[in-house]
Order: structure tokens, then C-alpha cells, then sequence
């Protein structure tokens, strides 16, 4: 049968395809031009830092489930690390998925900190609350050209190998509860067995104690 047929078919009889392909996932765009304040890019693709808590990646993506509805996941990373220090998902891309993953990031890095924050200029990294809560604690707050993923080229990084290892190249997830279940333990895998070569043959969360006390 020709393409044309079977994408005709599997439309009527409701049949997805479970194996991974990059067009699965959709691509989530929030840039909605602007509408609030856009922060200056600073770091120009320069991703070079190598001391933790100092540069993290912040980003939405999206998952479609089993039961053919879309997973929204906002997560914020150590560009240094590689560590994932915020994981958040959601059924809407909304304003709550944004302020609560940056809440976790606030809850979990030590007081004082204060990390440039980087991102796209997506609608809800530009408005008042989102901002302001920046300014409050002190974070830098720094933004991409926009519509351009390779300027936080390494968080789209980690988004890939989370849709790779986690889901292992199929949906297993017939529901948002049961992927936050697996999103859980995936970021406890990665943050404290998987090790990589850019983090000198550590986990994440060894090359940041590691570099931390250097």
C-alpha cells in the first residue's frame, strides 16, 4: 500500500506508531513574539563552563502518551554537570509548569546561589512573575535569539537522550501519572550512575561535589 494509504488507516483505526522517531515528539514551539521582557544572549553558543551552579539550561518540550495526549516536561540543567536540578511535567505548557520547575531549582540549589539562567524567549520566560521571581533571588537571567535551538544546544542535548534511554526508543507510558512515575527514576539514573566523558568519567552529581570542593 502507498504511504498515502496507511497514514489514511491508521488515522481511522486510531493506531500510533510506538517506535522512536523524532517527528513522534512534535516539535513544541512557545515563542510568541514579544511579550514581556526579552534578556540579552550572553553566552553566544560558548558552552565552556566547567564550574557547577553557575550556567544552567532551562526548556519545555513535549511527549505524546499512549493514550494519544501530550506530556509537557520543563526542566533546568547544570551546563557544567550535566546534572538535571529541576524536572517537571505537566499536561499544559502553562504558566504553573514554568514557576514550579523554578521553584524546585530554588528548593534544591544551595542558598545564595545565583546561576545565570538561560533559555529561549519562549512567552513564559519573558512575563512579570517569571522575571521577577529571577530578580528576587538573585539569578542572572540570559536568552537565546530567538526560534534558534542551537543557542541551548545543551539542554535540547539532554531532551534527546531522555526521549532515547528513558522511553528506550518505544511508549510504554499509557498515561501522564505513569510517566512521571518513569521520568523520576530516569533523572535519579541519570543524575547519580550514568557518567559521561564530559564530566571526567563521573555521574553528574560526582563531578559536582568533585568540582566543588576543588
Amino acid at each position: 500500500m502507498s504511504d498515502t494509504v496507511v497514514r489514511r488507516l491508521t488515522d481511522e483505526l486510531n493506531v500510533q506508531v510506538s517506535l522512536y522517531n523524532r517527528h513522534r515528539y512534535g516539535k513544541y514551539s512557545s515563542y510568541k513574539r514579544t511579550v514581556g521582557k526579552v534578556a540579552r544572549n550572553v553566552l553566544h553558543q560558548q558552552f565552556n563552563e566547567t564550574e557547577p551552579l553557575k550556567i544552567l539550561h532551562t526548556d519545555v518540550t513535549q511527549v505524546r502518551l499512549s493514550d494519544n495526549k501530550w506530556a509537557y516536561i520543563s526542566a533546568i540543567t547544570d551546563e557544567a554537570s550535566k546534572e538535571v536540578l529541576a524536572f517537571k511535567v505537566n499536561n499544559s505548557p502553562n504558566s504553573k509548569l514554568i514557576m514550579d520547575t523554578l521553584n524546585e531549582l530554588i528548593a534544591v540549589i544551595h542558598e545564595g546561589t545565583k546561576p545565570m539562567v538561560y533559555s529561549d524567549q519562549g512567552w513564559h520566560y519573558q512575563v512579570n512573575y517569571y522575571t521577577d521571581r529571577l530578580s528576587e533571588e538573585g539569578f542572572i537571567q540570559s536568552m537565546s535569539r530567538k526560534e534558534n535551538c542551537l543557542d541551548n544546544a545543551p539542554i535540547k542535548s539532554f531532551f534527546h537522550l531522555f526521549k532515547t534511554e528513558c522511553l528506550n526508543g518505544f511508549l510504554p507510558c499509557k498515561d501522564i501519572k505513569e510517566f512521571r512515575k518513569l521520568s523520576k527514576k530516569y533523572i535519579d539514573w541519570f543524575n547519580n550512575r550514568r557518567i559521561s566523558r564530559k564530566t571526567k568519567g563521573m555521574t553528574p552529581r560526582e563531578y559536582r561535589e568533585y568540582a566543588l570542593a576543588a
